[in-house]
């Protein structure tokens, strides 16, 4: 006979989340990842980009905990809404994609030469500083114009990483600049 499992306190967990409680977050993933992938999979068709869905929907779900409001409905059904309409959103965002021609695909080698203008040799030497992968996301993204997507699949990463690494791209960047 085994015992009933005990129910789970979204709006405890997702209270906690808004104090900082980072093992709450670990709770609630723990909890729901599975089923929250299973949501973002049966919108999104794609394992990776349900993957990077329910990546999105936990920072969103960590950083939005404070605005949960009880009276507007469950805590659970909030949870499952922030995946759901990440999901929905990233659809619709890579039906809006325009595919680019591989022709103008911008390689970055040790040996490329961007012009810039005023502080040249300085953004050349910091985007140096960056690792190679991380160098042709920031420049597939600031130089050609690709969406965070097209640079996933260009460079065969998955999309939250690309993500990932462009911001912490453009802050070692900023910091070098300054």
């Amino acid at each position: 006979m085994s015992l009933p499992e005990p129910t789970f306190d979204y709006e405890a967990c997702l209270g906690a989340c808004a104090r900082g409680d980072q093992r709450a977050l670990r709770r609630l993933y723990e909890h729901d990842s599975s089923r929250l992938l299973g949501v973002a999979m049966r919108i999104a068709r794609d394992k990776a980009l349900a993957e990077d869905i329910v990546h999105d929907a936990f920072i969103k779900i960590w950083r939005g905990a404070g605005s949960f409001d009880p009276s507007r409905g469950s805590a659970r059904g909030w949870v499952f809404s922030v995946t759901r309409h990440l999901a929905l959103n990233g659809v619709r965002n890579l039906h809006r994609e325009v595919a680019l021609d591989d022709a103008h695909e911008y390689v970055a080698t040790a040996d490329d030469s961007v012009e810039f203008s005023a502080r040249s040799g300085q953004i050349q030497h910091c985007l140096e500083q960056l690792d190679p992968a991380r160098r042709r996301c920031v420049l597939h993204a600031y130089v050609d114009g690709y969406s965070h997507s097209e640079i996933a699949q260009k460079l065969d990463t998955p999309l939250g990483t690309v993500k990932a690494w462009i911001k912490r791209s453009l802050a070692a960047l900023r910091e070098c600049m300054a």
